[in-house]
């Protein structure tokens, strides 16, 4: 098979190698760009949110370049990510892509759906061949975030203005084409060493530490956050990722498919504001904002437009900000996003944060 797939931040890379293993030939679909989204919302239902027509961009490209297999997670829920596969598959039909689609998702009951499902991702693999493929596309997962977040320490403390943007795409290549996990270990140790030479030891300034909460396609996919963390890096403020994918996958499928996640820890960060589940990353959105606003000095709440978990956030926010002291910025995207007012935003912001502290010889104090 075929098989074409949606980008989620750097995570293709790690898909590649899992497709690989299962015997299947990846068809990576180009990186998002404008038109990919034009494409997407040509066929998407009007009032749908960008993800979806984003993610329907993806696939028709990877059609177009030759794929017979379309791959999407499913879900659950009051977010619409439930809905997402089953109306992409009609939309793909209704324009004739003759296509195998496949939803995956934890089986809810229906375990005769759930092994045709398996029957057909893994297809006539071999047993070695799919743990090789799966080790290694776990591997490449834990890689990629583990670099990502060093260059977003390093970021704002380059030495050269996006010396680390062009560092760090040139090691994400080279991770892409490894094919062991010792390579693997071998790239991140290069990565932390040529990110440490980057950066400006000699630096007076302190560093701004602003954490990015909010729907998860929004916060990891650089095209539709209008490549967010860079932008905070060039003003010299170091992002913080509050979603880790890896961490995700383990509590979403496989603790999820053992009964063994549970969302506790979070509704106690969030209690007093929020005290159920609201689907997608909402009740992320306030726990997490409520978790780290002791140790950052300013929080960023991204979403796009019409995501009924994150509106219920953005509500619940301003009170969190007054609670616990901290600037809170909410910003919404959809394809009509203009990245002038996007940067301004944002620099006023960081403006704000900047304006609120100053350095002594105790240490920072807030004004």
């Amino acid at each position: 098979m075929r098989v074409t797939f949606p980008h989620l931040g750097n995570a293709y890379i790690a898909i590649e190698a899992l497709l690989q293993g299962l015997g299947h030939e990846p068809v990576t679909p180009p990186l998002s760009t404008k038109r990919t989204i034009e494409w997407g919302s040509r066929y998407s239902p009007e009032d749908i949110c960008l993800p979806f027509k984003t993610i329907l961009g993806n696939m028709l490209e990877g059609i177009e370049l030759g794929a017979d297999s379309v791959y999407m997670l499913g879900g659950w829920g009051p977010c619409r990510l439930g809905y997402y596969a089953e109306i992409q598959r009609i939309i793909l039909l209704d324009l004739g892509k003759q296509v195998e689609f496949v939803t995956l998702e934890v089986p809810r009951g229906n375990w005769g759906l759930a092994r045709e499902r398996l029957r057909s991702i893994f297809g006539s693999a071999r047993i070695r061949h799919l743990f090789r493929g799966c080790q290694l596309a776990w591997a490449k997962l834990s890689v990629l975030e583990e670099v990502e977040n060093l260059s977003l320490q390093a970021r704002p403390r380059e030495k050269e203005r996006g010396s680390v943007s062009r560092f760090l795409e040139g090691q994400l290549q080279k991770i892409r084409l490894a094919q062991s996990v010792k390579t693997l270990r071998e790239l991140k140790e290069e990565t932390e060493a040529g990110l440490q030479d980057l950066m400006d030891r000699v630096s007076s300034h302190a560093v701004l530490r602003v954490g990015i909460v909010g729907e998860i396609y929004t916060v990891v996919e650089p095209f539709v956050n209008l490549r967010l963390e860079e932008r905070l890096g060039s003003l010299g403020v170091e992002a913080v990722r509050t979603i880790s994918l890896k961490e995700w996958i383990e509590d979403h499928v496989f603790k999820n498919a053992l009964g063994l996640y549970n969302q506790n820890s979070l509704l106690r960060s969030a209690a007093g504001y929020l005290h159920s589940f609201v689907g997608g990353h909402g009740l992320e959105s306030v726990a997490r904002s409520a978790e780290l606003s002791g140790c950052l000095d300013g929080i960023i709440h991204i979403y796009p437009l019409a995501c009924m978990p994150e509106i219920m956030a953005h509500g619940i926010l301003p009170q969190v900000s007054a609670d616990k002291q901290i600037p809170i910025l909410s910003l919404v995207v959809d394809e009509h996003a203009g990245e002038t007012g996007f940067q301004t935003r944002l620099e006023a912001f960081v403006d704000l944060l900047q304006r609120r502290i100053y350095q002594c010889q105790d240490g920072r104090k807030y004004i």
